[in-house]
């Protein structure tokens, strides 16, 4: 395939202006200017908008193994390609846990479908059944495809637990994602367990001012730390809760606009090193409940892209792809993040292109998003995976 007449965008190779890209056998083969189609060769017209490479979201809730009536890896993965994603991390809070290696190659396994349409890296748990009390085979989960770990949304509390979870992972190469309840204190205890123990750490969806700060003063000091920040924390405060009760419950909660204001310089100032969704498919009878028994989160891989342009938008494009591509394969340890030859053929093509957010006709299975509605200034228009098109949007890429 060539992909021709975009703006191509990739921060690794300082490439930012007008060149063609061409795709053979999964792989990144020639850029360049004005090539020439081969016979025989696709080819899809990019006039208008950037091409990148392919966008990651590191940090997503698939619902498999478990609970099929919220997600499954086949809705799940068709949502993130028309959210521009070739690939998403999930998380282990599913039934079971992906806390034994076999859990995890199975789930590797079911990802090798042809009906999946995405890259699926899993990340494993951090203690045994996420209960925060045993901790695991770290070099075998790694060894078994396990990204990271991570406990989500059951903390490990125990500080002694904690240590030691860090102390056996350190080796691996592999970063903690940390999860905190009881956000500024759990932060700060665990950037101290990651200076004292030396194991990468990364903070998930921060939400306050406080937890950003902490985070940029610990890497300035030394720490191997890093963070992301997602669409409904930069742009939504809790006044929310008022006009959409359970469908603007979320974990960590809603903040407040300072909150939000200081999220939006850390991204601009560079102390954010990642975005990521938090996607979280729940069906539409648990998010309908008043808000006290309604479930945490909502889904967001198909907003995101437009919403995180709505939230900043004067972020220069190549910081954008940075956070969406770049920041997260490296963090993930993952291929990707550039297209320099030889990279593996994922790209996302997206453009600034208003549009508004219709829940119901998602690809995911959840349909409970506060963005529901809204006009968003950007969209992913094309989503290729190792060289094949997994999402085009209608009229856009004809000669």
């Amino acid at each position: 395939m060539l992909i021709y007449g975009g703006r191509l965008v990739d921060p690794i190779a300082g490439t930012d202006g007008l060149f063609d890209v061409r795709l053979r056998d999964g792989l990144v083969s020639e850029v360049g200017q004005h090539l020439a189609a081969f016979d025989g060769e696709d080819s899809l017209n990019a006039s208008g908008a950037c091409v990148a490479p392919g966008f990651i979201d590191m940090h997503v809730h698939l619902r498999d193994p478990g609970f099929p009536e919220k997600e499954t890896l086949a809705t799940g993965s068709l949502a993130a390609a028309r959210g521009g994603f070739t690939a998403v991390a999930c998380m282990p809070n599913t039934e079971p846990a992906l806390d034994t290696t076999g859990v995890v190659a199975d789930l590797l396994r079911r990802a090798d479908a042809p009906e999946i349409a995405c890259r699926i890296y899993p990340i494993a748990a951090m203690t045994r059944g996420r209960l925060g009390v045993e901790a695991l085979d770290y070099a075998a989960l790694a060894a078994a495809g396990a990204v990271a770990f991570s406990d989500d949304g059951s903390p490990v509390n125990d500080d002694a637990v904690m240590r030691a979870v860090a102390l056996a992972a350190r080796t691996t190469g592999r970063r903690l994602i940390a999860h905190a309840e009881d956000e500024d204190p759990m932060v700060v205890r665990d950037l101290g367990l990651a200076r004292e123990t030396g194991a990468a750490w990364h903070i998930a969806h921060v939400s306050t001012a406080i937890s950003a700060d902490a985070v940029a003063e610990a890497r300035r000091s030394g720490v191997d730390v890093t963070c992301e920040v997602t669409p409904h924390h930069l742009l939504f405060t809790r006044e929310l809760t008022v006009s959409h009760g359970g469908g603007a419950k979320v974990n960590p909660p809603l903040r407040g606009a300072k909150d939000a204001r200081a999220l939006r310089d850390a991204v601009r100032n560079g102390e954010i090193d990642a975005f990521a969704s938090d996607h979280a498919p729940h069906t539409s009878c648990e998010k309908s409940l008043p808000f006290e028994k309604a479930a945490y989160g909502f889904t967001g891989l198909e907003v995101a892209v437009g919403a995180y342009a709505h939230a900043i938008p004067d972020l220069p494009v190549s910081r954008f792809v940075e956070l969406l591509s770049t920041n997260p394969a490296r963090i993930l340890g993952v291929p990707g993040g550039t297209l320099a030859v030889g990279a593996p053929a994922d790209l996302t093509i997206f453009a600034d292109r208003p549009w508004t957010v219709h829940a119901q006709a998602f690809a995911s299975k959840g349909h409970s998003t506060p963005f529901d509605g809204m006009r968003l200034p950007r969209a992913a228009v094309a989503t290729i995976v190792a060289g094949r098109l997994r999402y085009r949007a209608e009229g856009f890429g004809s000669a």
